[in-house]
């Protein structure tokens, strides 16, 4: 593929990633491979740390490092050596950020999991914000936003193979485990979860599995997956994230929701984009007709992750969380 391909591919993910579009373009069109995507993007984040040191006001500085935050992220998106650096980066970009913007947030890690616990220590609900194949907690940064303008507390992770923790953990079946671990540590007592690509399977198999979980929403997130039929590109994704081909090919043999969604108890809301075709890949209107109280919101135009239908879906799920968590529409 050559990189205005793979720039094309990833255009709306970046732009809905919360990325400058003019800046996006102006960073890759200076691309003469794919290999070169990953120094780049850690160039221009590298860029707004130096912004953010010479930045006049502790808010404009915290701005730029939630900026960084997201071109180190997107560094890791073409395999390159770095990448692990990439994401460590983006990890320390974020935790600068909250430091500055909001110093009531807190860290939160255990066992196969990190994150960033914000909001208000009397929130009604919390929100689990769940990454998929290669994102990270520092991807969804708007819709943790839109989560937070609503009065709910918002827990953005990485679990194994994902994020931060992808040097040194690999993917588990389990996720379930994980998901209440976190509910664990959080405390909370009233939990929504949201997942987001392969996320969205993570959320559904943890809603159908762990009875604290009390409302839900997937975002162009498999319903199974048919190793077979996958693109190369996500075989190979998923191995480095799994820990081998073998390995690989085992944990998409779990991908599949069929058993477990009449499981999920809690209201589901299943988003996907019509334009989001991938060969391999069953997308979630099984899901939210098999599920008891599931609700099926399908975009058009919508891509993968909707990037280019914001308006269209990410309003409405807030307000589905914020809903079925609180009983009332903040």
């Amino acid at each position: 593929m050559s990189p205005t391909e793979f720039a094309a591919a990833q255009w709306t993910r970046a732009t809905g990633a919360g990325v400058d579009p003019h800046e996006y373009r102006r960073v890759t069109d200076g691309l003469a491979s794919v290999a070169d995507w990953g120094p780049a993007f850690l160039h221009t984040g590298r860029g707004y740390l130096q912004r953010a040191e010479g930045a006049e006001s502790s808010r404009s500085a915290g701005e730029y490092l939630l900026m960084a935050a997201r071109w180190f992220h997107l560094a890791t998106l073409a395999p390159y050596p770095e990448a692990p650096r990439a994401a460590v980066e983006a990890d320390h970009a974020l935790s600068r950020a909250l430091t500055v913007l909001e110093p009531g947030a807190r860290r939160v890690s255990g066992e196969g999991f990190t994150g960033w616990l914000r909001g208000p220590s009397d929130a009604p609900g919390t929100v689990v914000v769940v990454p998929g194949l290669d994102s990270a907690k520092e991807e969804f940064l708007d819709l943790v936003s839109a989560l937070l303008a609503r009065g709910l507390a918002v827990f953005a992770m990485d679990g194994p193979g994902q994020g931060v923790l992808a040097a040194t953990t690999t993917f588990v079946p389990d996720y379930e485990r994980v998901v209440g671990r976190v509910i664990d540590a959080l405390g909370a007592a009233c939990i929504g979860l949201v997942g987001l690509s392969l996320g969205g399977y993570f959320a559904a198999r943890a809603a159908a599995l762990e009875p604290r979980v009390t409302a839900v929403a997937t975002v162009s997130g498999p319903f199974r997956l048919d190793w077979e039929e996958l693109p190369p590109p996500v075989h190979e994704i998923m191995a480095r994230r799994a820990g081998g081909i073998d390995a690989a090919h085992e944990f998409a043999r779990h991908v599949d929701l069929t058993a477990l969604a009449p499981r999920i108890a809690a209201p589901l809301l299943v988003v996907d984009g019509d334009q989001d075709v991938i060969p391999g890949v069953t997308n979630g209107e099984s899901l939210a007709r098999l599920a008891p109280h599931g609700t099926y919101l399908s975009v058009p135009h919508g891509d993968h992750l909707l990037g280019n239908a914001r308006p269209n879906w990410l309003p409405h799920l807030s307000d589905h969380i914020t809903h079925t968590l609180t009983g009332t529409s903040a």
